[in-house]
């Protein structure tokens, strides 16, 4: 509180021109990975397939607090390589989101970049964060993250983000390559994929892409 990180007003807008800071929650989320061969072979119910995984740190930074652009970047690109997919090809970011001024700016500069050159349109992926649902529940943010895309992806709807009056202001509505949509979506591709971000305290960055079973295939 003392370092301005809490939201005063307790709601976490994400992207919003108004955010304020995190607000906290709790959380505890379990997922059973396995070989996708050994998942198939044994009848499971495949929610989503990892394709790739990568991490990075920010380095000496400003602080705990004081995300750095070039360290999202470096674990954005390196799952995109580690995966051998474009960012063109996803339609779904779950982002870090927490909802502070400095952390939604810097992530979306970030994002932006990164898809822009990996050849994304614009308005190609809805944008969002669980956050804005059930607040930063710090240890479990990650695992949260996951679950929403995984069951998106299951599901084939792309979610909405809450909380969101007017946009960021690093935000470009006609340019931007994300949606920042207020309502559920059809999911329509014809190969759905989704990524997923968890950036912690102090720079350390993840970062995951998943898609369906098809699309994977």
């Amino acid at each position: 509180a003392a370092g301005g990180a809490l939201s005063p007003s307790g709601r976490c807008r994400a992207f919003d021109r108004a955010a304020d800071g995190i607000s906290l929650g709790e959380g505890v989320g379990v997922v059973v990975l396995k070989r996708l061969s050994d998942a198939a072979a044994d009848g499971d119910r495949i929610y989503a397939v990892i394709e790739a995984v990568a991490g990075s740190s920010d380095g000496r930074g400003l602080g705990l607090t004081a995300p750095r652009a070039e360290g999202q970047k470096r674990a954005l690109e390196r799952t995109y390589w580690q995966a051998g997919v474009l960012p063109a090809a996803v339609g779904l970011v779950e982002a870090h989101g927490t909802g502070t001024v400095v952390g939604d700016r810097t992530e979306l500069q970030t994002l932006t970049e990164v898809y822009n050159a990996g050849g994304a349109l614009p308005g190609q992926a809805g944008l969002g964060s669980v956050k804005s649902q059930i607040g930063h529940t710090k240890c479990a943010a990650g695992i949260a993250g996951l679950i929403k895309v995984a069951k998106a992806l299951h599901h084939r709807v792309l979610p909405p983000t809450r909380h969101i009056a007017a946009p960021n202001s690093g935000y470009r509505a006609g340019s931007s390559p994300f949606l920042l949509q207020l309502s559920p979506l059809p999911w329509t591709a014809s190969q759905p994929r989704a990524a997923v971000s968890a950036f912690g305290f102090g720079g350390t960055n993840f970062h995951a892409l998943l898609a369906t079973h098809a699309a994977s295939a």
